[in-house]
């Protein structure tokens, strides 16, 4: 039977910290940039935790 591949969208996506929770990015700082107010845009810049409920799946994609 062949071997399980990682998600490669998910591999992109998220990374683990050194305790093993897993990191991502937020979401609307991309592009359409110039509506969005300062303080939003500085907020959206740092990174969050993956919520508990979803880390099961997320641990899935990456160490399949």
């Amino acid at each position: 039977m062949p071997r399980m591949k990682t998600k490669a969208s998910a591999k992109k996506r998220f990374t683990f910290t050194g305790t093993g929770k897993i990191k991502r990015k937020h979401a609307y700082h991309s592009h359409i940039l110039t509506k969005k107010e300062t303080c939003q845009k500085r907020n959206l810049d740092h990174t969050a935790l993956v919520s508990r409920d979803d880390e099961k799946r997320v641990k899935r994609m990456l160490l399949a």
